[in-house]
C-alpha cells in the first residue's frame, strides 16, 4: 500500500519550503506566478490531496478586521465606522480601527497585518493621493466609495445621480447662479462623480458650471478661505452644491460674513444626510447616502471573501434628496 503524500513531500518535489506549499494551498501572501506554478505541478505529479481540516487549522482565523479610513471627525465617517463596528460584531468579529488621515503608509501597515494572518479581512475607505499595493489577489478586502484596484469589489452610492439630483433642485427653485464645491480635480474619488453630475445638468440648462476645488484634508480656516473667494467672486450666486454637509455648514458660516440670507437669497444643498447632521443642522437640504446599508453590504462582501469566495462585483446603492429649510 503506498504512502499518503505529505506536504512535505510536496515541497521537496517544488524546490521550495512547506511554509511556501501552505501559502499557496491557502492563496495566502504574495508569491510569483513560477513559484505558485511549481507547487501545483508538483501537487499534480504526486496526487497530493490537501488535508482540510489541516488547511482550517493554518488559517488560523483570528475574528479581527481592519478599518482604515480618513477620520472619525466627519458625520459621514463616523457614522460608517460605527455600523461597521455594529455589523462586524453581530457577525463574530472584533475591530480593529486605523483612521489613516489619509497616510499610504498605514494603510499599507494594515495590509501586512492581513498577509502576516493577524487579521482576517480589512475595509478600507481612505483618500490616499499615492498607490498602495494590492498585489495579491486573493486577500479579502472591500473598500467604500473608493476605486483601489479592478479585483477588489466596492460599496458606494450613486453618486452622479446625486449630483445631477441636486442640481436639478436648486434650478427647479429658481436659482441660475449656482457653484460647486469638489476635491481637486487630480484626485482620484467617486466625489468626481458628483461633480459630473453637476456639470451636465448645467449644460443641460444652458448655465455656467463653476467648480471651487477644496481637499478633504485641508484645515477649516484653508476650506473657509476658499468658501469666501466664491462670495467676493461671485456676488452673484444664488446657489451652491456643497460635495459634502461639513463644508455646506461651512459656506452656511462664511454667507452670514457676507450678509446673505438663507434660503431668501442663497439656497444651499449638501451631501451624505449623516444621522449626526440631521440633529445638528436639521434644516439643511442634502443628498442622502445609506450610510447604515453601506456598512452591512460591505460586511457581507467581505464574510464572504473570507469563505474563500471570489467576488468582483461592486455594489451602487441609491440615494436620495432630503428636503429642508436651505434649498
Amino acid at each position: 500500500m503506498n504512502k499518503p503524500v505529505k506536504l512535505e513531500d510536496v515541497a521537496k518535489k517544488a524546490g521550495v519550503s512547506k511554509t511556501t506549499v501552505s501559502r499557496v494551498l491557502n492563496k495566502r501572501g504574495y508569491l510569483s506566478e513560477e513559484t505558485i506554478k511549481k507547487v501545483h505541478n508538483a501537487m499534480k505529479e504526486l496526487e497530493y490531496r490537501p488535508n482540510v481540516i489541516a488547511r482550517q487549522l493554518f488559517k488560523q482565523k483570528t475574528n479581527l478586521v481592519g478599518l482604515v479610513f480618513p477620520t472619525v471627525n466627519n458625520p459621514f465617517f463616523g457614522q460608517l465606522e460605527a455600523a461597521l463596528d455594529t455589523e462586524l460584531y453581530q457577525a463574530g468579529y472584533k475591530v480593529l480601527m486605523g483612521n489613516s488621515q489619509n497616510n499610504p503608509q498605514k494603510e499599507q501597515e494594515y495590509i501586512q497585518l492581513l498577509l502576516n494572518h493577524q487579521i482576517d479581512g480589512l475595509i478600507i475607505g481612505a483618500h490616499n493621493d499615492q498607490d498602495v499595493q494590492y498585489k495579491e489577489k486573493n486577500l479579502p478586502i472591500v473598500s467604500i466609495e473608493r476605486l483601489v484596484s479592478s479585483h477588489i469589489p466596492m460599496v458606494g452610492v450613486n453618486n452622479y445621480e446625486g449630483g445631477r439630483l441636486a442640481t436639478e433642485r436648486l434650478v427647479e427653485i429658481g436659482c441660475r447662479h449656482i457653484i460647486h464645491t469638489n476635491y481637486p480635480p487630480h484626485e482620484e474619488s467617486t466625489n468626481g462623480q458628483r461633480r459630473q453630475g453637476y456639470e451636465d445638468v448645467m449644460k443641460e440648462k444652458g448655465l455656467p458650471a463653476i467648480t471651487y476645488a477644496v481637499d478633504f484634508d485641508w484645515p477649516v480656516e484653508e476650506k473657509k478661505k476658499v468658501f469666501e473667494q466664491i462670495f467676493s467672486e461671485h456676488p452673484e450666486v444664488d446657489g451652491i452644491f456643497a460635495d459634502n454637509d461639513t463644508n455646506a455648514a461651512l459656506i452656511m458660516q462664511v454667507a452670514q460674513k457676507y450678509g446673505r440670507k438663507i434660503p431668501e437669497d442663497l439656497k444651499i444643498i449638501g451631501f451624505d444626510g449623516a444621522d449626526i447632521t440631521k440633529v445638528l443642522f436639521p434644516g439643511l437640504t442634502t443628498i442622502q447616502q445609506p450610510i447604515n446599508l453601506m456598512a452591512k453590504v460591505a460586511v457581507e462582501l467581505l464574510e464572504q471573501q473570507i469563505k474563500g469566495e471570489v467576488i468582483e462585483d461592486s455594489v451602487q446603492l441609491p440615494v436620495k434628496l432630503i428636503t429642508g429649510v436651505t434649498a
